[in-house]
């Protein structure tokens, strides 16, 4: 049975730093490319950032390039997501989830080719 499991999120004020961190368990997380996605309240789940199984390629959606950095452990089958100067538009649940389709090298920003999903981890930003 595959699980992830969120854990870093919390209330900052803008400006501040966060870092999310997903540990996976039941897969061989070193065969997945792994993204982030973020859901903001009353709205759609949106992409954040994705790495390939080796870590060699990231991806990022153009709102949190240069903010947010995403990161992997595959032998502590752990992601992470290293976010710089929050803003309050950050405000949202964020989910990591496992990359089932597409070429093993690859990374991806479509959330349809995701298809194991944490619970997800609240960060707030204050203004």
């Amino acid at each position: 049975q595959v699980q992830l499991v969120e854990s870093g999120g919390g209330s900052v004020q803008a400006g501040g730093s966060l870092t999310l961190d997903c540990v996976a368990s039941g897969l061989s997380f070193n065969s997945y490319a792994m993204g982030w996605f973020r859901q903001a309240s009353g709205k759609e789940r949106e992409f954040v950032a994705a790495i390939s199984w080796n870590g060699a390629t990231t991806y990022y959606t153009d709102s949190v390039k240069g903010r947010f950095t995403i990161t992997r452990d595959n032998a502590q089958n752990t992601v992470l997501l290293q976010m710089n100067s929050l803003k309050p538009e950050d405000t949202a649940d964020y989910y990591c989830a496992v990359r089932t389709k597409g070429l093993l090298y690859d990374v991806g920003s479509n959330k349809d080719e995701y298809y194991y999903w944490g619970q997800g981890t609240h960060v707030t930003v204050s203004s």
